[in-house]
């Protein structure tokens, strides 16, 4: 295996979290609806706040790497829900696909050979793709820490 086949392997793994980090499905999986809204004392979050915020950076993140047409949000208006819980289970499960397909979608494009993982996106400001993966995987990771807090405050954390 070549370095750049090791990095991409890398960075796949890291996205895909685990390897000293909860991953994404552990850190959701039987998140009680009751609980998805709960602002624990202390925390300025709630569950649906945190995951919510998780969808939309990645999901932003993931526009601006391979959008020439990339459209700036607002931070931090547009990167937070307005409500501190979901409308229904419905809203909650769209929430979590959208995580998984926009993750697969940065996936598919560190695993992608014709992906120059340091070339400077073009309509960025010195970014690579390289940078970007990484970003999700941080962040992400960042928040999910988040969560568990909520859950364990909550008591409903069981790891």
């Amino acid at each position: 295996m070549d370095n750049d086949q090791s990095l991409r392997k890398h960075l796949l793994e890291l996205l895909d979290g685990g390897h000293g980090h909860a991953t994404f499905d552990q850190v959701i999986k039987d998140f009680p609806a009751k609980f998805r809204g709960e602002i624990p004392n202390g925390l300025p979050h709630s569950a649906w706040m945190l995951l919510e915020h998780i969808r939309i950076a990645q999901w932003d993140i993931l526009d601006f790497s391979r959008n020439p047409k990339y459209k700036e949000l607002k931070w931090p208006a547009d990167y937070w829900p307005k409500n501190p819980a979901p409308a229904n289970a419905v809203e909650w499960e769209k929430s979590v696909v959208a995580v998984h397909e926009d993750l697969k979608g940065m996936k598919d494009l560190v695993s992608n050979p014709k992906t120059d993982l340091f070339a400077k996106i073009p309509w960025g400001e010195g970014q690579t793709v390289l940078r970007e993966a990484m970003l999700v995987a941080d962040h992400s990771a960042h928040h999910l820490g988040q969560i568990i807090d909520v859950r364990r405050l909550l008591g409903i954390w069981n790891q």
